[in-house]
This record gives structure tokens, sequence and C-alpha cells, in this order.
């Protein structure tokens, strides 16, 4: 598997203090959705990217607060009433409510996540808004509490990047999918790869830049798990920070929303 990080760079990011920055900062996220980060969060930031106005608003508003999606792929997803939807790293919820709206009452969209602010506050708003259809639990992308063959739509919006085994990912969103269904998201990649002092820097990888993987090793990543890619579309996304914007610039950092299907 290629990555743009190589396996020794990989070794040199500390595990545990990734995870510890991860789930800090997205519990800032889901507490605080006020606070400026390196990345817009919030209904603005939804509409530019794409989501429906009309759509947003069948959305409990504390959950589009704290969205920090980095694309749109509802439409790549075409998802149809009555099917099973899983998100990986499902935050405060948004695109698990978005796609419940989606699948209607006679479907079902699980979420996952692992950080605890943001499933306490999602697993109570499913419940004050009436969201039968909706199930939360807590876990990590690379190992999903979920049964092989049972999905039929696996979405994730800007998370995948924050996980050092990406290959992982794939291989169990493959697992987890029904024969012919779709992988659906949106994440951040590279044009060119990233040098060591930012692909090994935990507060960056938190960030969503530091973990960024180059296109063309992400795009292989998804073939390598089984899954066949069918369309690609670049997202009108920008982080806000100093620092952030010249990384951007410099490496060619950007948002692709990707559909691909299980063999």
């Amino acid at each position: 598997m290629m990555h743009t990080i190589s396996e020794e760079q990989t070794k040199t990011v500390d595990q545990h203090d990734l995870e510890r920055r991860v789930k800090d900062m997205y519990t800032k996220v889901a507490l605080h959705p006020e606070v400026e980060y390196h990345f817009e969060m919030g209904r603005i930031l939804a509409e530019r990217l794409g989501y429906p106005k009309t759509l947003l608003n069948n959305i409990p508003s504390q959950a589009i607060a704290s969205f920090a999606g980095v694309g749109y792929y509802f439409d790549l997803a075409k998802l149809q009433k009555g099917e099973a939807v899983l998100d990986l790293g499902s935050g405060s919820g948004m695109d698990v409510f978005f796609a419940a709206n989606q699948v209607g009452t006679a479907g079902e969209v699980i979420g996952i996540d692992m950080t605890n602010a943001q499933l306490n506050k999602s697993k109570a708003l499913a419940e004050a808004n009436n969201f039968n259809q909706v199930l939360y639990r807590a876990g990590y992308i690379e190992a999903l509490p979920i049964v092989s063959n049972s999905i039929d739509a696996v979405i994730s919006n800007g998370v995948i990047n924050l996980s050092s085994q990406k290959a992982q990912v794939f291989k169990e969103a493959a697992r987890v999918l029904k024969p012919g269904g779709r992988l659906v998201i949106s994440d951040i990649v590279t044009e060119k790869p990233l040098p060591e002092t930012i692909a090994c820097n935990a507060t960056l990888w938190a960030a969503c830049i530091g973990g960024a993987m180059q296109i063309d090793a992400y795009k292989q990543c998804i073939e390598a798990a089984g899954l066949k890619i069918i369309e690609t579309k670049e997202n009108p996304y920008a982080f806000i920070s100093e620092g952030a914007k010249g990384a951007t610039k410099q490496f060619g950092i950007k948002s692709l929303s990707i559909l691909a299907v299980k063999h």
C-alpha cells in the first residue's frame, strides 16, 4: 500500500497521543462549536458544501452547529427508503440525521464514533427529536462493531484522514458492505507528499492536515480493499487558519468526494 507517509514515518506518530488529541479536539467541537478551529463549522459551511437548505431544516440545529465535515456526497450516495447506512466517525450526527431522513422509518442509520462527548450529544439529539431509526455506537473505524455484509451504504465526512490505518478502515468498510453496496465519502487528500514535520505531527493530524494521503495512494487503498471507484468530485472546502492555508497552498491539500462500489 502506498502512503504519503512512509512506514517509518507512520511509526513515529505516537498512536496514543494522536488518539488523545483527536478526542480532545472533537470533544471541544461537540461542546464548544462557537470556538475558532483550523476548520470552519456549522450551517454556513454545510450550505456552501452543497447541503440543501430545506433538508437541513429537518435536522437538529445543535447537530448542524457542530458539523465539521469537508464535503457533500449525498448526491453521489443516492440513498433509498429502507436502506441500512453506516457513518464512520459520526460526530455530532448531522450526516446521520440527514441520511435518516432519506432512508425513512423503514431504514436504519448507525453512527460510529470514539469520542464520548460527540456520542452523548448525538444520542440525546436522536432521542429528543424521535429519530427512532438512528443508532449511535462507541467504536473505532478500524475495527467496526458491525456484522459483515449487512450495510447498503457506508458514509464518512472528513474522518478517514484522521486514521493512521487507512487501509484497514477501507477493508472494514468493504467487509460490512453488502455485495454491490457503496462507499460514499468526503475526505482531505493532498497533491504532493507531506514532509515528516507535518506528517508526524499529532496536532496537525488532529486538525485534519497531517494525516492527509496523496490522492493516487488514497484511491489505491480504496480499490485494494475490493471497492471500485465510480465517481470523484472536488469540494469547495478551505481551511481557515493561516498555518493551514499555507500548507494547503504548498502541498495541494483539498477535499474530494468519492463513490466506490463493492465488487
